[in-house]
């Protein structure tokens, strides 16, 4: 039976979430999440990718899962865990450490621990550095303040600049800090020290990497402007002094990561992101900078960098970055005669991320997915490009139906591409009902796996999945995005019915029954199709954004949208904001949104809710009072298949309303 066929079967698919790669290229490990014994939440454990072929090993196993795994010189594998410590006999509140497995086995000992936890870490020859949450004021009180503010029930916060809340988590009171330590001999890391002790916000989201010869942290740094305004910069934090200098840094762009420091120690990869503007188009772009200079140069202007890695001779970078519908793994070569030369590596349908290169130069592993295949490890060779998928700790399914790819070309000339799923069966004589998937972003695009929208669930139940790239969408070089800057609703819309005119012309495709259905951006232009357009049966509105200027102030980063759109009561939010259109909505819709979500808050739900209620608009409202953005919980998958399922079956296929057992 397919796992598509119960939502619950769906929900317990094990996920391969990373890869990682021993420096000596003899060991490969991945974080594996999957269903917890009762149900009800997810754990993650490090899983062994053995080399020789022979089947993945579970490495951990506790209640609290493990993850950020990293391999010190020696072999031995460092992870985060938030499991108890045995040699603790009081411990106090469960925040992840730092654990250290032995490379010959034996029991996982802790060897580091912070009172606000352990994030990321890296580590390079006996260096290891790790990123920890830390309340402002003296390091020796900490534990005791921690837990003097929890005894009291005190959870305010003052903030003194923006932003205060990041996509369902409140910032603060802590600030990030990166703290140094030393590989000894004895069960605990040695030397531990406060590499950075007054850092304000500068580390908050900190990407960072170290040299490696473990001399220098490479880091994002966040620096705050005027009017709400924040720029990230790239610095470098000498390991033995702690003394920081900034790399890279641009008032009209962000140096972010992924990054990468070359074998050699003499280079930094990153990403530069230039700031938006009324008329200026997102864009990012591979930027290669030097470590003693800090002299730096954007590389592959065409790439929207995913993923990066160095070459092991520190002549090329390896990027993953979306490219008609798919995402490549590319090579940009940046010694020699060859100097800025991109050739794609892999040339099959797949989306690539983790990339690790083998330290012999010969090859590259990574995970490889694809919109009908679940993500996976595999070895690429550099030299042919021939893929070589390796066994994986969580098989893949067998997706019911078919993928095909197709496009259009927009009033504007423009090609616009997608995929289309096919349910097993579709035929001029038995015609699919059709569900127009429209993506978020809206810089982003459909190229791989999808565990929170699944079409494959639609396939199973006789729908096709039409899932577009439409204006703005990565991959097709900076004029697809430049082309929606600025206007989302009309020049998406247009897209949207270019694309959807050819789907519906085919004829396994049933033309009168279609419905539309979108997330975050893809839930902006879920309500402008609904009150655009009558062609659809329903509509799904998830994470929505409804009324522009409302949205514009209450998004937890206002910076950004702003720097798009303007400041609220400009004449783009007259024109773009969907609210404009309620009386014109006749298609029935279904409304989800989580209480927990601040990049799209839930007061744009609610007053889209009650603007279809005063207008008698057919219409229900799924509401998740413990979810965010995304809806992430197992039990709140099933009740959001299953209420969309119900939603669409009613006014789709022309069924009765059936109330799904899974909402109350």
């Amino acid at each position: 039976m397919s796992a598509f066929n119960d939502i619950r079967d769906y929900v317990a698919i094990p996920r391969v979430l990373s890869l990682k790669l021993s420096s000596d290229g003899s060991r490969l490990v991945s974080a594996v999440q999957s269903l917890d014994p009762d149900g009800t939440s997810y754990g993650t454990a490090l899983w062994a990718i053995p080399l020789d072929g022979e089947p993945p090993r579970r490495l951990t196993r506790s209640a609290k899962g493990e993850s950020a795994a990293e391999f010190t010189v020696a072999g031995d594998l460092l992870f985060t865990s938030a499991r108890p410590d045995p040699t603790v006999k009081d411990p106090t509140d469960e925040v992840p450490a730092l654990w250290l497995l032995p490379r010959g086995g034996g029991e996982a000992r802790q060897v580091a621990s912070r009172p606000g936890g352990v994030a990321a870490v890296r580590t390079a020859g006996d260096v290891v550095v790790f990123a920890s949450d830390v309340l402002d004021g003296e390091e020796e009180t900490e534990a005791e303040r921690r837990k003097a503010r929890k005894d009291a029930g005190i959870s305010a916060i003052l903030h003194e600049s923006a932003p205060v809340r990041y996509w369902d988590h409140d910032l603060g009171p802590g600030r990030t800090r990166l703290f140094a330590a030393r590989l000894g001999d004895g069960d605990r890391l040695e030397d531990v020290r406060d590499l950075t002790p007054d850092p304000g916000e500068g580390l908050r989201d900190v990407s960072f990497e170290l040299t490696p010869d473990g001399s220098t942290v490479v880091a994002t740094w966040r620096v705050h402007l005027p009017l709400g305004q924040f720029r990230s910069e790239l610095v470098a934090v000498d390991v033995a002094s702690g003394e920081r200098r900034v790399l890279f840094a641009d008032d009209r762009h962000d140096f972010i990561g992924p990054l990468a420091v070359s074998p050699d120690g003499a280079r930094v990869a990153c990403v530069r992101e230039r700031h938006t503007a009324l008329d200026v188009s997102a864009r990012a772009e591979l930027w290669i900078g030097d470590l003693a200079t800090g002299q730096g140069r954007a590389c592959a202007p065409d790439l929207f960098p995913a993923d990066l890695a160095w070459a092991p001779d520190s002549s090329a970078v390896y990027v993953a970055a979306d490219h008609q519908g798919r995402r490549p793994i590319f090579r940009v070569t940046l010694d020699g005669a060859e100097d800025g030369t991109v050739t794609r590596l892999t040339q099959d349908d797949s989306a690539y991320l983790g990339l690790n290169p083998s330290p012999d130069g010969r090859s590259v592993y990574a995970l490889r997915s694809a919109v009908d295949r679940a993500p996976g490890p595999a070895l690429i060779d550099v030299a042919t490009g021939e893929i070589t998928d390796l066994p994986s700790p969580a098989p893949r399914p067998e997706v019911p139906g078919t993928l095909t790819e197709i496009s259009a070309t927009a009033d504007d000339g423009a090609t616009v591409r997608g995929w289309l799923v096919l349910p097993e069966g579709a035929s001029a004589a038995h015609p699919a009902p059709l569900l127009l998937w429209i993506h978020g972003g809206p810089v982003g695009s459909w190229n791989d796996w999808q565990w929170r929208w699944q079409a494959w669930i639609m396939a199973q139940r006789g729908y096709a999945v039409l899932m577009p790239d439409p204006c703005m969408s990565t991959g097709y070089g900076q004029e697809m995005i430049d082309r929606g800057w600025g206007d989302w609703g009309p020049r998406t819309m247009a897209d949207l019915d270019a694309i959807v005119d050819v789907a519906v012309a085919r004829d396994d495709i049933d033309a009168e029954r279609l419905g539309a259905m979108g997330g975050s951006y893809g839930g902006y232009m879920a309500n402008w199709v609904a009150g655009h357009s009558d062609r659809y049966k329903a509509v799904v509105t998830h994470a929505s954004l409804w009324h522009l200027d409302q949205f514009a102030g209450t998004t937890d980063t206002p910076m950004y949208w702003q720097r798009e759109f303007g400041a609220p009561g400009s004449d783009r939010y007259a024109a773009l904001s969907p609210h404009h259109s309620l009386e014109r909505i006749s298609t029935p819709m279904l409304v989800i949104h989580g209480d927990k979500d601040y990049r799209v808050p839930i007061g744009e739900a609610l007053r889209l809710w009650w603007d279809l209620q005063r207008v008698g608009a057919e219409a229900k409202f799924l509401y998740f009072p413990d979810e965010n953005h995304w809806i992430l919980k197992p039990g709140n998958i099933v009740a959001w298949y299953e209420t969309v399922l119900a939603f669409l079956a009613q006014h789709v296929l022309g069924q009765e309303w059936k109330r799904p057992e899974s909402v109350a």
